[in-house]
């Protein structure tokens, strides 16, 4: 089958990051605003992602809309994952995040021992992409866990957490940029955007009295929601935007 993940270039990074911020400002909404709780949204979260990874895993080549909306929905489960550890279970974010490395870590080192590459230029076989979708979701776990540590735990706060994450973004940007390994920046990207998205979308959400902005969870994810609309209608119309294998890398 062709590869079935999309180019990286900055309108990927972005809508990664947006879709961060809705998994972050959505599980808030369902959980508390809706009163589901944090275990009821686990479970229809949950529910909506398997259903959209067998659309992802049913299908030959990349298609946008599937893709992204199954990145969205493991956000909100990678939230509630890390949200029930350590509201339910009352397991410190320290432990948790130390776990979620730990199973990032071990994916990573099957998926290499299996396939001899973690290239995101390849996903070409069933099992390269389980190995991948695998690794997005301890991403978003480890992320959110990571983020949370810092923004709360080590007292960062919102604002100072956006900045911190945004710094490490473009200084893994710059590692890239000065011939690092392309596999290993693109992962360690992929983690930092989750908690520069979570933190973003806590200043956006949040109240004044906790140091947000006080647009509310509903608002700040219909205007993410619409955004990544917008630009994954714009890939779609543009062109297919998937790579050529490359397992070398």
């Amino acid at each position: 089958m062709l590869n079935k993940v999309p180019e990286i270039t900055a309108i990927f990074w972005a809508i990664k990051i947006l879709s961060t911020t809705v998994g972050e400002t959505g599980a808030d909404y369902l959980a508390v605003h809706v009163g589901l709780g944090a275990s009821l949204t686990a479970i229809c979260m949950s529910s909506l992602l398997v259903a959209a990874l067998l659309m992802q895993l049913s299908r030959r080549a990349y298609v946008p809309w599937i893709y992204w909306l199954t990145v969205v929905l493991v956000s909100i489960v990678g939230t509630q994952l890390t949200d029930l550890l350590t509201d339910k279970l009352e397991i410190s974010l320290y432990v948790s995040t130390a776990a979620f490395a730990c199973a990032l870590t071990a994916t990573f080192v099957i998926w290499y021992g299996a396939e001899r590459t973690l290239s995101i230029h390849s996903i070409v076989t069933a099992r390269r992409e389980l190995f991948y979708w695998t690794a997005i979701l301890f991403t978003f776990a480890l992320g959110t866990a990571a983020g949370d540590l810092a923004t709360e735990a080590l007292g960062l706060g919102f604002q100072l957490g956006v900045v911190v994450f945004g710094m490490l973004i473009v200084a893994v940007a710059f590692a890239f940029s000065i011939d690092g390994h392309p596999v290993l920046t693109f992962w360690l990207a992929y983690i930092l955007t989750r908690p520069l998205g979570a933190s973003l979308g806590d200043l956006l959400s949040q109240s004044r009295d906790y140091g947000g902005l006080g647009l509310g969870t509903i608002q700040t994810s219909i205007v993410f929601l619409t955004v990544i609309v917008g630009l994954v209608a714009w890939t779609t119309f543009e062109g297919d935007g998937t790579h050529g294998a490359d397992p070398a890398q």
